[in-house]
Order: structure tokens, then C-alpha cells, then sequence
């Protein structure tokens, strides 16, 4: 029934389903305006990750603002008086920027050793640079001296500053967030009911419209500074970097990949269609058929209101690229059907095309939607969205395969406009056939060479998030970050949160000496009378100078940092009351920017802000965090409960290490789901084990080599693995499903063998080299990973290609799985 129903679609009723398809590209292209990209942040963080909770308490407790931060390096010396009006008009023409709250440079920085006056009084008067009156040679010596702002504002050579650019909060979205915190606490905790399952998904749509005008603005707002920023780069070399910035970028690079990677291998395609067939008629039809499917998609997509990210951003090509495999499949068994069988007339041939490589092509799909679908448990909301898109590309592809398709055949072909012979034989597969029935002993030794040496390589694999070499050395993006890495002490953050006992014995003997104080503000003003112990101070110290001492750690900063100013200026390591009288009679503006930041009397906390040199080779950010977890127990004494990480240092690398752990555990799930698949299609073990084999010895062999050429995993190339998997079995699919078709008629597995390279052969060839070099459009992202996705799955396709041509086929001949032959043919 389901064959008579399909008939009347594609033969019958050709010109109405091509009509209805047409309506259908229509309606997705009016539907394509609401697409939307997404290149924030957030949208790399484990949804739910308690380190990311508790980041956010602790930028509650300490203050946390959004900012840019510009490297300036002036032709001039920081100590000349045209270097320092030029820093002027620029940091002035950046605050007239609306979005901007205030911005904080090199000769913003409090001069303290100045003048004589008591310790009080410097920090009431301080003066700049900027002021007439300073001696600027002095006042510049001293700042690249501070403990405080060297490496800081400031590189130790002395030949660049940084420009701290805050911005004005967004309260709105600091709301919203909060108000999505809360729905996935209680969705995760109690579950949330009907009505607030409707009012989540309104919610939702509204905070995604939202953070669509909040990236346009910031668009607009990197727009703006640039502009800046280009009219005052004559007399010094700046670069921009930040998250905003690094955010906008990105969405310029998502945007630029799908368009570079969408014409790239349409381009591509025509090619190899027009190298394969050479008639225009054939290059034609295919490629209606892919680019309906992508429209459709596109159009989908923006209708469910999901973005593409960076992760996401090769759909349109991956897309193409197994489109274009199953419609090469279907073309050639229709121009295969017609040799064989001259009698038929074209809408005969078409059926029996289509109805002949259904079953393989739904498999495939299924082996294909399998491995996609193993992104969902990595826990990442990008990576997440990437497996069920294409997983839903590809149902979309196999419906517009076998309705389009066959329609326009249909339609558009004769029965007389074919030449075949192109496509009857190939010298290459021809070989390889050959070459598999001869060399048994090389096909199998090669295999086990391939099998130890892909354990060695899997064996060093390792998963790294240098977010620095996520991008081209050409970018903005990494030549703000490394400029900021090597000179003004590094690029990623991560807090060390000292906690003490609420009132240790030491507060207790000092409390009485404390209470002399006459003033009596409030609660925590009181407090902080018997806080500031000597005890705690060498505890920060210590925990600093451990910090310091590490190579892979840039700049740290602390409460330590500003009391060594100060037993600095006064010549003396300061005891409890001195401290504590210090931190009372500094005025509050001050108190705001150089010590709130740094400790939190209320909590009985202090932070130690520590930023990491992301662009050294040997960093390995995992082993670095467990060091320095274990260290602060072991090295200096402190009790587990006594200090915590955070920052996002911490959560890139829990999103990675859950990447690689959801990964490792799904390949497994992934391959047992194939074999499973197999073993339905051909319910014979034996043949199931033979399919899968060439496919997972190529995906393991690719981890190998990834392993022993010293590549970090990332977001994408943990990913290869399984899709590669997922995309290879297809062509053992095709292979076994023709090898067992035709061994019905020949009984003899030379002969099928050299039957089947000559037919199936050919199309697994061509679709492979289509697939190998469609991935390589891949490289022309600006984005390092995609770049090796593309890279090392197209290697790991050739791989899976030659294993299918050759191992397969020997372990057929070798296991005959499909019965004995007929001695008499």
C-alpha cells in the first residue's frame, strides 16, 4: 500500500507534490527573516553548573561589571607630555560614548609617593599623572613598580598601557537571567506545572527577543568604539579586546561561515556532479534537490525560534554535503536501472530506483541521526541544539530526497539523454577491487598496524580550552587577547575565595583594644574593627604569593596587594589596629575601587583575583586548577573548607571535561546503537560485525592521529568521533545492501565483489570524495576548531572510504557471510 501510495506522489502526481514543494521553499523563505544567530557567552556554559552559581554570588559580593579593554602602546614615552594628552582626549571622546559608565587609564592611577604628607592624607589628595604639577618620571616609576598596577595598567617594559572601558549595566537582562535561574532551579527541583510551563515558554521567547536587540546594540556599540579607536590610532598602536567585543566578532564570524561554507560547497557540488555526469541536466536536479532541503531548514529553524552558534554555524554545509550523498546514490541507480534494463520507460526506472535505495538511504539516515543525537548529552545547550538540528536536517533531506528527486526525474529526463558508459566502470575502484582480492595479508596486517596505533594516539588525547587559539592569529579577537596575555597579565580570570572562621582566638584578645574606638557607624563598620587581623593578612599574603609564583599565572591581585602599598609607604609591616584604622579613614570612593573588590567583611571572605596566561603553549588548565586546589591543602596548610575556585576558567573547563566524559561514554551508546541498526537491516550478526568494523577502526584511527600530533580536543573535534562514525557506516550500508542483492543472482564473491566496486563502488566513491572535500570548505572559518572539524573529518571520511572499498570487502570474502557460492557459475 505504502508503495502504491508513494507511486502516485512521485509518478502520477508528480507536478502537484513539485507544486506543493514550491509553496512549501515559499513559506520558508518568508520565514527565513526571523533567523537568528547567537554568539554569546552564556551559550557555551553547562545550564546549571554550580561553579557558574557560584560565580555569580561571587560577583555579587565583590562587584562585577561588563567591560572592553584596549592595549595602547604610543609611539611616545607614558612620561611625555603629547603621549598623555593624546590618552586624555581619547579616554574623553570614550566616556562621551552613551553605553559607557566610566573608563580608567594609566594616568587615572593614584601617585602616592608624590609628596611626604602622612599616609591619610595621600590618599585623600592623591594626584595623577595627568596633573601638571607631577613629576612624571617619578610618578611613572612608581606605577610600574606597584605591586598593585604592574602588568597591570601598565607592562613591565613600560611601552603599553591598558584601557579599561566600563559599561553601563543592563539591568533588564541581569533580571531576566535571574528570572531564568529560577524556572530551571524549580524545573530541576520540583518540577514546574502547567501554567508555568506556558508562562516559561512565553518567558523565553521574550528573553530571546531581547538578547536580540541587546546584541544589536553592542554591535553598534563595537562600532563605535572602533570608529573611536581608528581616529585616534596614528600616534599609538591600539587593540580591542573583551568579552562584548570578542561576542560581537564571533557573530560576524558565525554570519561569514554560513555563507562562505553555503556557497563553498554549492560550488563544490557543481563541480563534482559536473565531473561525475557531465550533463548539465544531472548537475541541475541535485542541487535543486539540496538547496530546497537547506531552504526548508532555514525556514524551520526561524520558525521554532532556534539560533545558530558558532558550534552550529556548518549545518548549511553539512547539510549539502550528505544531501548531495544521497541524492549521487539515487541518480546513479536510476542511470544504472536504465542500462541494465533499456525496456524500461522512465517512470518504471525512477520507481524501482527510488524503491530499491529506500531502505538503505532510511538506514543510513538512522545510523547518521544516531550519532548526531549523541550530542545531546553533552549537557551544552549549543552543542545540544547542533545534534537535534541536524538530525532534523537530515529527516528533511530524506523526505525532499524521495519526493523531489524522483519528481523531477520525472519531469526532466528522457529516455534517451544518458550516456552511461561514464559511469560504468571506474580505474579507480577497479583497482582497489583487485587489489582486496589479492593482498589479504597486507589488508589485514595494515589493519592491525592501524588498530595499535590508533590505541598509542587515543591514548595521549587530551581536552584543552585555550579560547586564545580558538581563533585565527589575524583576528582582532586574537591579537587583543595575546597583546593583553604577554604584556598586561593575561587574558582568563579565576577567583580564589579565602573564607575564615567567623571570630578566631586572635579576634577575641583584640577585642577589647578595638573597643576603645569611639566611632559607632554601622554593624559591618563595627565589625571590620576587630576583622582585619595580622592572622588573616598573612593568610591572603601567603595564598598570593603562592598564586605569584606559578608560570602558567599572569597577574594576581589582592588585598595583599594594596597592604604591601601601604607597609610600603609607612616603612613597616602593619599590625591588626593599624590595619583596621587604615581601612575606617579611607574615604569610600576609594575604598569602592581598591579594596570592596577584595574582601568582604560581611562574609568573613577575602578574592584573590588571578588572571591566567592563555596563550602559553604547555598550559594545561585542568591539571592547573587541580594543582592549585590540592596545593592550597597540602603546600600551605589551608583546610579544604577554607578556600574555593571560580571564575571562567573554571567553567570552560567543566563544560569541556563534561564535552569529553558525555562524549567518550555516548561513542560507546553510538556504536552499539549502529550494530543494532545493522543487525535489524540484515538480522545476520555475522554482517553486522563485518559493516561496522571499517567504520569505527577509521573514527578511532582519526582520534589516533589526532592524539599523536599533540592536537587538544574541543567543543568540535570531540565531536568527530561519533560523526564520523555516523556518516562512514552510511557507505558500508550501501555496499552490503547491494554486495547481498546481487550475490543472489551471481553466487559467486569474486564476481559480486567485482559487480559491486563497478556499481555501488563508483557512488561510494563519488559521494565520499564529495563529502572529504566538502569538509574542507571548512577552513576557511575564522574559527580554529570548525577548521579542524573539517580537516580531520574529511581525513577520517577518505579513511572510512578506503576501508569500505577494501577491508570490507576482504572480510565478505573472507567470513562469507551471505551463504555459499555456486561452484557451477
Amino acid at each position: 500500500m505504502f508503495a502504491d501510495i508513494y507511486k502516485k506522489l512521485v509518478i502520477d502526481f508528480s507536478k502537484i507534490t513539485l507544486f506543493l514543494l514550491i509553496i512549501l521553499v515559499g513559506y520558508s523563505l518568508f520565514q527565513s527573516k526571523n533567523f537568528n544567530l547567537d554568539a554569546s557567552s552564556d551559550a557555551l556554559l553547562l545550564e546549571g553548573d554550580p561553579d557558574l552559581r557560584y560565580l555569580r554570588e561571587v560577583n555579587e559580593t565583590y562587584g562585577s561589571k561588563d567591560f572592553l579593554v584596549l592595549t595602547y602602546a604610543p609611539i611616545a614615552s607614558f612620561t611625555e607630555k603629547e603621549t598623555i594628552l593624546n590618552l586624555q582626549l581619547l579616554k574623553s571622546k570614550i566616556e562621551k560614548l552613551t553605553w559607557v559608565e566610566s573608563v580608567i587609564t594609566v594616568i587615572d592611577v593614584p601617585l602616592l609617593k608624590s609628596t611626604d604628607e602622612n599616609l591619610m592624607e595621600r590618599l585623600k589628595n592623591y594626584k595623577t599623572l595627568a596633573y601638571p604639577e607631577i613629576d612624571k618620571k617619578r610618578g611613572f616609576d612608581e606605577i610600574i613598580n606597584s605591586p598593585i598596577y604592574r602588568d597591570y595598567v601598565i607592562s613591565k617594559d613600560g611601552k603599553t598601557s591598558g584601557i579599561v572601558v566600563y559599561l553601563k549595566k543592563d539591568e533588564r537582562l541581569a533580571e531576566y537571567i535571574q528570572i531564568k535561574d529560577k524556572y530551571f532551579d524549580q524545573s530541576k527541583n520540583t518540577g514546574l506545572s502547567k501554567e508555568e510551563k506556558i508562562n516559561y515558554k512565553k518567558f523565553i521567547k521574550e528573553y530571546e527577543e531581547y538578547k536580540n536587540l541587546y546584541n544589536i546594540r553592542n554591535h553598534q556599540n563595537i562600532t563605535e568604539i572602533r570608529d573611536v579607536i581608528n581616529k585616534y590610532g596614528e600616534n599609538a598602536k591600539i587593540h580591542l579586546g573583551g568579552i562584548p567585543m570578542i561576542a560581537d566578532d564571533m557573530m560576524s564570524y558565525v554570519k561569514s561561515d554560513i555563507i562562505v561554507f553555503g556557497i563553498g560547497v554549492f560550488l563544490f557540488i557543481i563541480f563534482t556532479l559536473w565531473f561525475i555526469f557531465k550533463n548539465l541536466k544531472w548537475v541541475i536536479m541535485p542541487l535543486i534537490g539540496c538547496s530546497t532541503s537547506v531552504i526548508i531548514m532555514i525556514g524551520l529553524l526561524s520558525l521554532i525560534g532556534w539560533k545558530v552558534t558558532v558550534i552550529s554555524s556548518n549545518f548549511i554545509a553539512l547539510m549539502l554535503i550528505l544531501n548531495m550523498a544521497m541524492n549521487i546514490h539515487v541518480t546513479v541507480r536510476f542511470l544504472q536501472l536504465k542500462k541494465e534494463f533499456p525496456n524500461f520507460t522512465k517512470e518504471e526506472a525512477v520507481f524501482e530506483a527510488s524503491k530499491k535505495m529506500m531502505m538503505p538511504i532510511l538506514y543510513t539516515v538512522l545510523t547518521t541521526i544516531c550519532a548526531f543525537l549523541s550530542l545531546i548529552f553533552s549537557g551544552i545547550k549549543p552543542i545540544i541544539d547542533f545534534g537535534w538540528m541536524m538530525t532534523l536536517g537530515l529527516i528533511i533531506s530524506l523526505f525532499v530526497t524521495f519526493l523531489l528527486l524522483p519528481s523531477l526525474l520525472c519531469l526532466f529526463s528522457s529516455n534517451d539523454d544518458v550516456n552511461l558508459k561514464k559511469i560504468e566502470k571506474s580505474l579507480i575502484t577497479t583497482a582497489l577491487g583487485n587489489f582486496t582480492k589479492n593482498n589479504e595479508i597486507l589488508i589485514f596486517g595494515s589493519t592491525i598496524v592501524i588498530i595499535i596505533f590508533s590505541i598509542i594516539g587515543i591514548l595521549k588525547l587530551e581536552v584543552e580550552n585555550s579560547f586564545i587559539n580558538y581563533f585565527d592569529k589575524e583576528t582582532e579577537i586574537y591579537k587583543g587577547m595575546k597583546k593583553i596575555d604577554e604584556e598586561l597579565g593575561g587574558t582568563t580570570p579565576l577567583n580564589v575565595i579565602l573564607k575564615f572562621p567567623v571570630k578566631d582566638e586572635e579576634d577575641k584578645d583584640q577585642s577589647d583594644e578595638f573597643d576603645e574606638w569611639e566611632e559607632e557607624s554601622d554593624t559591618n563598620e563595627h565589625k571590620s574593627k576587630y576583622w582585619f587581623t595580622r592572622d588573616k593578612m598573612d593568610k591572603i599574603i601567603k595564598v598570593h604569593e603562592y598564586l605569584d609564583s606559578l608560570p602558567e599565572i599572569g597577574k594576581v591581585l589582592s588585598f595583599g596587594s594594596i597592604l604591601r602599598v601601604a607597609e610600603d609607604l609607612n616603612n613597616k609591616e602593619l599590625q591588626s589596629l593599624e590595619i583596621a584604622v587604615l581601612y575606617s579613614k579611607i574615604p569610600e570612593s576609594i575604598k569602592k575601587e581598591i579594596i570592596t573588590p577584595y574582601i568582604s567583611v560581611d562574609k568573613d571572605e577575602a578574592r584573590i583575583s588571578v588572571r591566567i596566561k592563555d596563550s602559553l603553549e604547555n598550559l594545561r588548565r585542568d591539571e592547573l586548577i587541580n594543582k592549585i586546589n590540592n596545593e592550597l591543602n597540602t603546600k600551605l596548610g589551608l583546610e579544604k573548607e577554607e578556600y574555593k575556585l571560580a571564575g571562567v576558567l573554571i567553567l570552560f573547563n567543566n563544560l569541556l571535561q563534561s564535552l569529553f566524559k558525555s562524549q567518550i561514554l555516548t561513542l560507546g551508546i553510538v556504536m552499539i546503537g549502529i550494530f543494532m541498526m545493522f543487525f535489524i537491516l540484515f538480522r545476520n550478526i555475522t554482517i553486522s560485525t563485518i559493516g561496522v568494523v571499517p567504520n569505527f577502526i577509521a573514527a578511532f584511527f582519526i582520534l589516533g592521529i589526532i592524539g599523536l600530533l599533540g592536537i587538544p580536543l574541543d567543543m568540535m573535534t570531540i565531536t568527530i568521533a561519533a560523526i564520523t562514525i555516523g556518516i562512514a557506516v552510511d557507505n558500508s550500508i550501501h555496499y552490503i545492501y547491494r554486495f547481498k542483492e546481487e550475490f543472489k543472482n551471481i553466487k559467486d564473491y569474486n564476481k559480486t565483489l567485482d559487480r559491486c566496486h563497478n556499481t555501488v563502488g563508483i557512488a561510494i566513491f563519488n559521494t565520499s570524495i564529495t563529502i572529504v572535500f566538502g569538509f574542507s570548505i571548512l577552513v576557511l572559518s575564522n574559527f580554529i576548531p570548525t577548521i579542524y572539524f573539517g580537516i580531520f573529518t574529511g581525513i577520517a571520511m577518505m579513511l572510512a572510504m578506503i576501508s569500505v572499498l577494501t577491508l570490507l570487502p576482504k572480510l565478505i570474502l573472507t567470513f562469507q557471510p551471505f551463504g555459499k557460492e555456486n561452484n557451477n557459475t
